[in-house]
């Protein structure tokens, strides 16, 4: 872990010279961190160079044009892997391993920072859009965690769709007590809309929702000229996989290679507002994802060559693909074979921000948005 922050911090180091002494928020670099879902190195293309059939071109060109990380790690399930992203701490720390039932009290605290939190008094302006999986409750959403605006859905797929199922409760107190809440839209000053469940017909399109509410959401910072922080997350490629008919047959290879293609598509969508906004030059672009490939259900699973899968302590379940760029300052075509994790990232993305010290500060205690740390 060590080695790799140190990887990174040398290969960042002068223009977070630059960034530390910038008086302006406009001299920020802009942060866009896609994820992915469940979705292993070997499904990606600029890893497995095509053997699976089927290309990610847009995710490859953050690979080309920046650094690909070979031994990059997650968590093994999708909340731990999100909240040592977002905490930039072990979700063994942090109690956040896995959440409960709808309603349960596991789920983010205000004890811990967040990237969103932190960066908020740098001038930022920051969203989170598409999946969440940190917790159900009001309290818990992205927006009491130092984002500014949130639209996406709390829980997997498989879990959205229960209330389909056949034998589901018909009680409705039942559904109430127990059941998912729907797509939702939050603000930092407390409103909150649930724009309706995430049913099987939805999921075709949910991701297409997201992406529009992330692509709006960056218009909107540019136009008020201040860097954002956006975090994307798909419901892609976690099961069950439902397309829309459009996306089915692209491949002609399963359902999984239909998925990723699509998956690519919005990829490239968002990396093409960069252009079309004038900024993907001065913008760090993360893609990633949560954990190791789910393999048990396949077809409508990934693949891995490393032993064993998702929800397992073996390699499988926490190596995830992970490319980075960072326009003029990572060089372009970097294959790094360095340990390094999610948890790293708090740390580096607020020293890109011109906070190098964040860490030591923490330590000591620091008080960030009317919360002490």
């Amino acid at each position: 872990m060590l080695r790799k922050n140190r990887w990174i911090i040398y290969s960042l180091g002068l223009l977070m010279l630059v960034f530390s002494s910038a008086s302006s928020a406009a001299d920020k670099p802009n942060i866009l961190v896609i994820w992915g879902d469940d979705i292993g190195q070997f499904n990606v293309s600029a890893y497995n160079m095509g053997m699976m059939g089927y290309k990610t071109p847009n995710i490859d060109s953050i690979a080309k044009e920046g650094a690909v990380f070979t031994d990059w790690y997650g968590q093994q399930s999708c909340t731990a892997g999100r909240a040592a992203f977002i905490t930039g701490q072990s979700p063994m720390r942090t109690g956040l391993t896995k959440v409960g039932l709808p309603g349960s009290p596991e789920g983010m605290k205000k004890e811990d920072p967040t990237i969103a939190g932190l960066l908020k008094p740098l001038g930022y302006m920051t969203g989170q859009f598409g999946k969440n999986h940190l917790g159900d409750l009001d309290e818990m959403l992205p927006t009491n965690h130092g984002f500014d605006e949130f639209f996406g859905n709390l829980y997997h797929l498989n879990a959205e769709q229960e209330p389909e199922h056949p034998d589901y409760p018909k009680d409705p107190e039942f559904k109430k007590k127990f059941g998912p809440r729907g797509v939702i839209h939050s603000f930092a000053d407390g409103r909150i809309e649930d724009t309706g469940p995430l049913t099987i017909k939805r999921m075709e399109t949910v991701d297409e929702e997201v992406t529009v509410r992330a692509m709006d959401f960056m218009d909107r910072a540019v136009k008020a000229d201040k860097p954002f922080f956006v975090w994307w997350n798909s419901t892609r490629m976690h099961i069950w996989t439902h397309l829309k008919p459009e996306s089915e047959g692209k491949t002609g290879l399963g359902v999984y290679a239909d998925g990723m293609v699509e998956h690519d598509g919005h990829v490239g969508q968002l990396l093409d507002k960069l252009k079309e906004l004038g900024i993907e030059d001065n913008t760090i672009v993360m893609y990633s994802t949560d954990n190791g490939a789910e393999v048990f259900s396949w077809p409508d699973g990934g693949t891995t060559m490393f032993r064993n899968e998702k929800a397992t302590q073996w390699e499988g379940g926490f190596r995830v693909p992970t490319a980075i760029r960072w326009p003029g300052v990572i060089e372009p075509g970097t294959v790094n074979n360095e340990i390094g994790a999610h948890e790293d990232m708090l740390s580096t993305l607020l020293a890109a921000a011109g906070e190098p010290d964040i860490k030591e500060e923490l330590l000591k205690g620091k008080r960030v948005g009317g919360m002490n740390y």
